[in-house]
């Protein structure tokens, strides 16, 4: 399904906070004065003078060896075309935030009013010292290819203009894998190209040499087939001229096995792909409008491979496939340039990933029950954890094999392990979460919906298919909130729990809830009336089933959101206690701390259940728990009963659960030290890894621990999760921004798959 985005949020998201996507943050102490004096004056003349003696301990004592510049003059933006360099600079900052968050790279963006070729080359070859590597970026042809040849031959650093080559790179893998599946012989195919520009030349040159024939491609420009006869050819069109008469499109397409779009939309018909030979590979990437839609391709031909710019479609050209890993694999050999070897290395990087199995979070990201090599996938998908170590692995292998490496890597083992751990998985926790609630969206009910950041919250996950909206409050009040706002949540249900027409239902649910709750304090009057609350008729819907979730408490305090769902949908079967969890998003991965929320000292039992509740919902998110026990002590240096209770709560997990990892009694600073612990406590089921869940011994340390995470640390709570309800019911945090509303609605979803 594409992706809605509605351009007042897209404004939002650029605005909010501090403007832009990208900072500049210290990697080192700077809180002392010998701190300051060691970063700047008098201690940064050491390094400078070490630099100035040996120029490549720059790379040892500057962040150069981690930094590309991303370079544009924004004569070539996206789809907008010549915007300027001011225009581009969003942009720009985007392809930096994917080279963080995809190979961990640092950007500056660069964007240069420089629109003449040889003031572009002087002032990038004046930027040399400051990076590891160069971008280049949304330049329009035929400039950038004279502006790339001259930077690479005058400069010693990595540099690709990403609009060439990235396209290249990742069409070529494709392509490989669709002549594989149709068993043709690239050598022999009959290729036409529309479109003559930098990727369509670039493309043309990577199929050459991946051996494709120069006499059996057939290139279109804006003024027709490139043939000899043509006075108005460059350089680089003329190297695919063909000595023959001028025809036209739909004439060349006639018998051809592959079609390369790189040109413009809906320029192909349907006739033009059954006039090709048998089992015709398409790639029309033209974006946002293909060349020919997919399903227009689909429907012409059964046997056709198609690909396109698209990610609501099968087998998408991304060149986010590319560009990260590429440089990773540079940067990390110290290479002095990408050449034609580290391309192709690329290519067959790849190209072999994607004939590998898939792992299931790839499955859960694009709403796929088994992806697996075929005509529907011939190239990887950009969630796929593995192209980071296959990519820049293969490429920084290609730069030694072909002497542009001058830092050659010696432990390959140890290489990978670092690619591995250069990414931390904060936010796959969530990408897993929201795709996996996308692959079957939920009935969610919204307990406040006269409130603008639900109505906002469940338009987003209306427009992105994560749930169903049921919208709880007075019906003229909500509506004329969407409109003031303007909302477009379409035909949405709302319900208005203390109108006349909800009297009905009032009194049955009073009912239902009068059977459950008769002896526990109310009468059937009271059962009714209270009915009339947004939160007891939200919890009765999900009760049920007239919704999967439940999801209140943006204004309400805690208690008064718990007491409901406890009320009436009740506890899991063989569960004692209800506990609260939350998931804390650090740079250095996803922890789970319990219980944070309600049990505020939880005998032996209710810490079982506090536990195995929250192994189990780890289970849910494909992450395999590493539990720490909390205490004040380790392993048996106190003796109090509230370190004794923790320890035995570790044995009888043991005995219950085997395959679970879990320690402790420990105190957190040495559960997350390996070095103190194999040094002191190599017995540990947590030496060989970090603890990924923190279970905390009463409610005060984990709600300290959880809130001095979040405001000191600079670490993001999702939650709290409640653990233990015998259905999908769940209380924000009072004053919970939109997006944190909307991941909770995904976590709600995906409970709700579980328990339905």
């Amino acid at each position: 399904m594409a992706q809605l985005i509605r351009k007042e949020d897209a404004l939002e998201y650029h605005e909010k906070g501090r403007p832009g996507k990208i900072e500049v943050v210290p990697t080192k102490e700077t809180k002392t004065q010998r701190d300051l004096a060691l970063a700047y004056s008098p201690g940064v003349a050491v390094p400078c003078m070490e630099i100035h003696n040996n120029p490549d301990d720059v790379y040892r004592y500057t962040a150069k060896g981690n930094l590309v510049a991303v370079i544009s003059n924004g004569t070539a933006v996206l789809g907008l075309g010549d915007i300027g360099p001011l225009a581009s600079k969003p942009v720009m900052e985007g392809k930096g935030l994917l080279f963080k968050i995809y190979a961990d790279i640092d950007v500056f963006d660069i964007e240069l009013n420089a629109r003449d070729i040889d003031h572009f080359v002087q002032v990038v070859k004046a930027l040399e010292p400051t990076f590891g590597g160069i971008n280049l970026e949304d330049i329009k042809a035929p400039e950038c290819f004279e502006i790339e040849t001259r930077l690479k031959k005058e400069l010693s650093i990595p540099i690709m203009h990403d609009d060439q080559h990235g396209t290249a790179i990742i069409s070529g893998a494709a392509l490989l894998n669709a002549l594989s599946i149709v068993n043709k012989k690239i050598d022999k195919v009959k290729f036409v190209i529309s479109g003559a520009g930098a990727s369509a030349i670039s493309c043309c040159k990577i199929y050459l040499a991946l051996g494709a024939k120069v006499e059996h491609m057939y290139m279109f420009d804006s003024k027709g087939l490139v043939v000899k006869s043509r006075t108005d050819l460059d350089e680089h069109k003329q190297e695919f001229a063909q000595d023959m008469k001028q025809v036209d499109l739909d004439e060349a397409m006639k018998g051809a096995d592959v079609f390369i779009g790189l040109s413009k939309g809906n320029i192909v018909s349907q006739e033009m792909v059954k006039s090709m030979a048998k089992k015709p590979i398409v790639f029309a990437l033209a974006n946002p409008d293909p060349e020919i839609t997919y399903d227009d391709a689909i429907a012409a031909r059964q046997d056709v491979i198609m690909a396109t710019g698209r990610s609501d479609y099968p087998n998408q050209v991304n060149n986010v496939l590319g560009f990260p890993y590429i440089f990773r694999g540079a940067l990390d050999v110290r290479a002095g340039s990408i050449n034609e070897e580290m391309k192709l290395a690329a290519v067959k990087a790849l190209a072999a990933l994607a004939k590998e199995p898939v792992p299931e979070i790839v499955n859960v990201a694009y709403n796929n029950v088994s992806l697996k090599f075929g005509p529907t996938y011939i190239i990887p998908k950009p969630m796929d954890p593995r192209l980071l170590v296959r990519v820049s692995t293969a490429v920084a292998k290609a730069a030694m094999d072909s002497g542009v490496a001058k830092k050659p890597i010696t432990d390959w083992v140890a290489y990978e392990s670092e690619l591995y751990k250069r990414l931390g998985s904060d936010d796959n926790i969530l990408r897993y979460i929201t795709n996996k609630a996308k692959q079957n969206p939920k009935r969610v009910v919204f307990a406040e919906a006269e409130n603008i950041k639900i109505l906002k919250a469940a338009q987003i996950a209306k427009d992105d298919g994560i749930a169903i909206p049921i919208l709880l409050g007075n019906e003229a009040r909500i509506r004329a909130m969407i409109e003031e706002n303007h909302l477009d949540l379409g035909e949405v249900e709302i319900v208005d729990p203390q109108s006349d027409h909800a009297e009905k239902k009032r009194c049955d649910y009073g009912e239902i809830f009068f059977e459950k709750r008769q002896r526990r304090g109310y009468n059937l009057y009271e059962a009714k009336k209270i009915m009339r609350e947004r939160t007891y008729y939200g919890c009765m819907m999900v009760n049920s089933g007239e919704a999967d979730a439940m999801i209140s408490g943006l204004t309400r305090k805690y208690p008064d959101t718990i007491r409901p769902a406890l009320e009436i949908i009740g506890m899991q079967e063989g569960v004692k206690r209800v506990a609260g969890m939350y998931i804390m998003l650090t740079k250095k991965g996803p922890l789970f701390f319990a219980d944070t929320t309600l049990n505020f000292f939880p005998t032996e039992d209710e810490l079982t259940d506090i536990t195995l509740l929250t192994a189990d919902v780890l289970d849910h998110f494909n992450i395999k728990p590493r539990i720490a026990m909390l205490s004040y002590s380790n392993f048996g240096s106190n003796t109090s009963p509230e370190a004794e209770k923790v320890r035995n709560v570790v044995a009888r997990i043991k005995g219950m659960r085997p395959e679970l990892v879990i320690d402790g009694e420990v105190q957190v600073g040495v559960a997350f030290n390996k070095e103190l612990l194999k040094e002191n406590y190599p017995f540990s089921d947590l030496v060989n890894g970090s603890p990924n869940v923190l279970i905390f011994p009463n409610l005060a340390a984990g709600n300290i621990a959880y809130h001095l995470l979040q405001e000191v640390g600079g670490a993001e709570a999702v939650g709290p999760i409640l653990l233990g309800l015998r259905k999908s019911v769940y209380v924000l945090q009072l004053g919970s921004s939109v997006r944190q509303i909307v991941n909770m609605i995904a976590l709600a979803v995906v409970e709700a798959q579980v328990k339905g």
